[in-house]
C-alpha cells in the first residue's frame, strides 16, 4: 500500500509540474507569434513588445526567488495557486491596453505576466528533484517538461487562427490573450489542488535511491544559499545556464521574425515552423530524459552524467544556429532540421542544469539555492537575448541576431566543459563553551 500510495503521489507531482511546465512556456511561446501581429496593429516600435518581455523576464526572476523560499517550508501548492491569478491577469489586463498607451502595456505584462510565470519554474523543477533522484530524476523530469513543446503545438494552434482572421481584425493579439488568460487560470488551479509537498512529509522516501542493502545512504548535508554560494559548483551552473539562456531566449523571441524577414516566408509558415519545435520536443524531451538517466549507470554517479548532457545540450544549440543561418535562403526543409536540433538542445539544458545542481547540493537544500541561481540566470539571460535580438534585428536583418545567439551556445559549451563534479562541504567550527571561573 505504502508502495502504491508513492507511486499516486509522485504521478500527481509530475501532473502538476506538467501543468505548471505548460503555462509557463505558454507564455513564452506564444509570445513570439503574437510579436509581430502587435506591432502591426497598434503602431508601436517593433523593439516595445521586446522590451516588455524583457521587463516580465527580469520580474520573473526576482519572483522566481521568493518562490524558492516559499517551496522549502509550504510545498508547492501556494507557488501554484499565486501563479493562476496572476498569470491570468497579464494575458487579460494586457489586452485591455490602448494603442495611446504602450507605456501601461509595458507595466502591466511586464509586472503580472512576470510574477505570474515567477512562480512556476522553480516550483515545478525542485518538486520533481524532490521526488525523483539519482536515474530515475531525468526521465520523470522528461515526462513534466514535455508541458512545454505540448504548449507551444497547442497554444500555437489556437492563436495562428485567430490572429489570421479577417474577422478579428487588429483586435486578434487582443482575443488571443483574453483565452490564453482563461486557459492558464485553470490549468494552474488543478495544478495547485493536486500539488504535493516533499515525499518526508508523507512519510515516503523519494525514488531513484540505491535500493535497500546496496549500502550506506550518505545523509545529506543541509546547504544554505550562503554556503553554496561560496563554492565553484553553482557559479558554474549560473555561467553555463546563463550563456545558454542568453541564446535560447533569442531564439524563441525573433525567430518567427528571422524567418518573416530574412527568408521571405509568410507568417503562416514562419508559424508552423515554430510550431515544429514544439512537435520535436514532445519526442526529445522524455527520450533524453531517460538517456541522460542512462548514462548515470554508464558513468558511474549522477553528477558527471549531468555534465555530460550539459556540454552537448549547448554545442547542439550552435550548430541549430549554423542550421537557421542556411534556412535564410527559404529552405523550409531546411528550418525543419534546425527546429529539431533546437527541441534537442532544449530538452536536456534547462532540467538539466537544475539536474546537476540537485546532484550536488542534494534535493532537501535546492529549493532557496536553486532559487537563489534562477534570479541571477532569469533576471540577465533572458531579458539581454530578447532585447539584444530585438536590437541587432533592428537594421532590417536578423542574421546577427542569430550570430550572438551561436556564440553563446558556444560560451555556454565552453563552461560546461570545466564544471567541477563536488563541490567542498565547509567545516563546521566547534563552538568555544566559556568555563566558569573558579573562586
Amino acid at each position: 500500500m505504502e508502495e502504491k500510495n508513492a507511486k499516486r503521489l509522485g504521478y500527481m507531482v509530475i501532473a502538476a509540474s506538467w501543468l505548471a511546465v505548460f503555462c509557463l512556456f505558454g507564455f513564452r511561446s506564444s509570445f513570439s507569434i503574437l510579436n509581430p501581429v502587435m506591432i502591426s496593429s497598434t503602431g508601436w516600435d517593433k523593439t516595445l513588445p521586446s522590451t516588455g518581455y524583457s521587463i516580465m523576464m527580469s520580474v520573473y526572476a526576482i519572483t522566481a526567488f521568493f518562490s524558492g523560499m516559499i517551496i522549502d517550508k509550504h510545498g508547492t501548492r501556494p507557488a501554484y495557486f499565486l501563479g493562476a491569478i496572476f498569470s491570468a491577469l497579464g494575458f487579460y489586463l494586457t489586452s485591455l491596453v490602448p494603442n495611446s498607451a504602450p507605456i501601461l502595456y509595458l507595466v502591466l505584462y511586464g509586472l503580472f505576466a512576470g510574477m505570474g510565470t515567477g512562480m512556476l519554474w522553480v516550483s515545478s523543477t525542485v518538486s520533481v528533484r524532490k521526488w525523483f533522484v539519482g536515474k530515475a530524476y531525468a526521465t520523470w523530469w522528461g515526462v513534466a517538461f514535455a508541458g512545454a513543446p505540448i504548449a507551444q503545438v497547442l497554444l500555437s494552434l489556437i492563436v495562428k487562427p485567430i490572429l489570421t482572421s479577417p474577422e478579428a481584425g487588429a483586435d486578434s493579439w487582443r482575443i488571443a490573450m483574453r483565452i490564453l488568460a482563461v486557459i492558464v487560470f485553470v490549468a494552474l488551479m488543478i495544478a495547485a489542488a493536486i500539488a504535493k509537498k516533499s515525499p518526508e512529509a508523507y512519510n515516503l522516501k523519494p525514488f531513484g535511491l540505491p535500493p535497500a542493502g546496496s549500502g550506506p545512504v550518505k545523509e545529506e548535508y543541509l546547504w544554505t544559499p550562503k554556503t553554496a554560494f561560496k563554492t565553484l559548483p553553482i557559479w558554474g551552473t549560473i555561467a553555463a545556464f546563463l550563456t545558454a539562456m542568453v541564446g535560447e531566449f533569442l531564439i524563441w523571441t525573433q525567430v518567427v521574425r528571422f524567418w518573416t524577414v530574412d527568408a521571405s516566408m509568410d507568417l503562416a509558415t514562419a508559424t508552423n515552423l515554430y510550431i515544429f519545435i514544439g512537435i520535436s520536443g514532445i519526442f526529445t524531451m522524455p527520450l533524453l530524459g531517460k538517456v541522460a538517466d542512462v548514462l548515470v549507470d554508464k558513468l558511474g554517479g549522477e553528477t558527471k552524467a549531468r555534465k555530460v548532457m550539459l556540454i552537448f545540450a549547448p554545442a547542439v544549440g550552435a550548430v541549430a544556429c549554423l542550421v537557421l543561418l542556411a534556412s535564410g535562403a527559404g529552405s523550409f526543409a531546411i528550418g525543419i532540421v534546425a527546429c529539431v536540433l533546437f527541441a534537442i538542445y532544449w530538452a536536456i539544458e534547462p532540467g538539466g542544469c537544475a539536474g546537476y545542481a540537485g546532484s550536488i547540493y542534494g534535493r532537501k537544500s535546492l529549493g532557496r539555492i536553486w532559487g537563489l541561481a534562477t534570479l541571477v540566470v532569469m533576471g540577465i539571460g533572458p531579458a539581454l537575448g530578447t532585447y539584444v535580438g530585438s536590437a541587432l534585428g533592428a537594421g532590417g536583418s536578423y542574421v546577427p541576431s542569430v550570430w550572438f545567439a551561436l556564440g553563446a551556445f558556444v560560451i555556454s559549451t565552453v563552461v560546461a566543459l570545466f564544471l567541477p563534479l563536488a563541490a567542498t562541504v565547509p567545516e563546521e567550527k566547534e563552538e568555544t563553551i566559556a568555563q566558569p571561573i573558579k573562586a
